[in-house]
């Protein structure tokens, strides 16, 4: 028995649940969110809905068979089905009364913390405004290294920047299994899960030709959401009338992944996985020891080498000798100047570099452990 107490909900929604088995999209499906999503604000709980659909409605549009493979080709079929999409969903929400707005982010929206601070400005503008957010991924013009890559991710992201208590990924399946159910009959449903690390072993691949999901993005989402302090339920599409009985003592026919205790705080939320990092640096295990041990920042004097380049105050990842990503942070000094100053003392970093202020590369406060995330 899974008991739950939120206001503020984030739903996503993929391809295999809203694309009709003849293509194009499935009207009702789409109709069934929005009532749902309409009987909840009834219930005070503000929805934020995080849709894929754009590519299976432009190719149903087109009459496309086959998902199509290379970027341009995917960005021209976005392009028009997310008109289709968002038309859908708006005609639906003003049976009820509601107002949607159209989102797009590209993971460069996320990266850069002024624009990663507009954006939460403007969700939490419209949720004050009774307005539903429709969010999708910006296809038409992201580039691929500037992707998000998925809406799972997307989604978890997007929990994070709304401070919503729990996230809803809506799925083909009924959720997590101890095995592939298609493959073996003895496959157990797990119902709750403390710990997503324990259980990263179980994913599978994406199981349908219209997503580029699978279980593998849908852990990746309930590991960042769980970072987060929120909670994720992963649950069948054909089960969302179940949400409706949230804030209510209810059996949830699902997979419900806990919360951490000891949660990211905002700016280290926007360090570990939204922004994006510019290069590394490749410390000692006197280094490694003072940031996972000791909790201390990284001087000059722990670092090996450097990759890539960057300026002062963007991220960096920080390697460990075995080549594991240990910490992330906002970096004080550019890649030119770690390089020259790179196994000094502080004192002698300070003579090179005069400017600097504090005797830290990367300051504690600016920096998030990666190991247990």
């Amino acid at each position: 028995m899974t008991t739950f107490s939120v206001r503020r909900i984030v739903l996503k929604i993929g391809s295999s649940s809203l694309n009709h088995p003849q293509g194009g999209l499935d009207e009702q499906a789409i109709a069934e969110v929005v009532d749902v999503i309409a009987d909840l604000k009834q219930r005070g709980i503000e929805c934020v809905l995080v849709t894929s659909g754009a590519v299976a409605a432009g190719m149903g549009k087109l009459g496309l068979q086959a998902r199509p493979r290379d970027i341009a080709a995917k960005q021209a079929v976005a392009a028009v089905g997310q008109g289709v999409l968002i038309e859908k969903y708006a005609q639906n929400l003003d049976r009820h009364g509601l107002v949607g707005a159209q989102i797009l982010l590209s993971r460069i929206d996320l990266a850069e913390v002024s624009r990663y601070h507009n954006a939460q400005n403007t969700l939490e503008k419209l949720l004050r405004l009774q307005v539903v957010p429709i969010i999708n991924e910006n296809d038409t013009v992201a580039v691929e290294e500037l992707c998000f890559g998925d809406n799972d991710s997307l989604s978890a992201l997007v929990s994070g920047l709304v401070h919503a208590e729990l996230l809803v990924i809506l799925t083909d399946v009924d959720g997590l299994y101890t095995a592939n159910p298609k493959k073996d009959p003895s496959a157990q449903l797990i119902r709750e899960v403390p710990e997503v690390s324990a259980v990263e072993m179980l994913a599978g691949g994406a199981g349908s030709i219209l997503g580029t999901g699978g279980m593998v993005t849908k852990l990746r989402a309930a590991k960042i959401a769980t970072r987060f302090g929120i909670g994720m339920l992963l649950l069948n599409f054909t089960r969302i009338r179940e949400l409706l009985n949230l804030n209510e003592s209810l059996e949830v026919k699902g997979t419900y992944f806990q919360p951490v205790k000891h949660r990211l705080a905002g700016r280290k939320r926007w360090i570990a996985y939204a922004g994006l990092s510019e290069g590394s640096i490749r410390i000692d295990e006197g280094a490694e020891k003072a940031l996972v041990e000791e909790g201390k920042s990284l001087l000059a004097k722990g670092i090996k080498s450097t990759e890539g380049t960057w300026e002062r105050k963007e991220i960096v990842r920080i390697i460990n000798q075995q080549g594991e990503e240990v910490a992330r942070g906002v970096v004080e000094l550019s890649s030119e100047e770690v390089e020259r100053v790179k196994g000094l003392h502080s004192e002698r970093m300070h003579q090179i570099i005069p400017d600097v202020t504090g005797e830290e590369v990367v300051h504690r406060d600016n920096m998030t452990l990666m190991l247990d995330l």
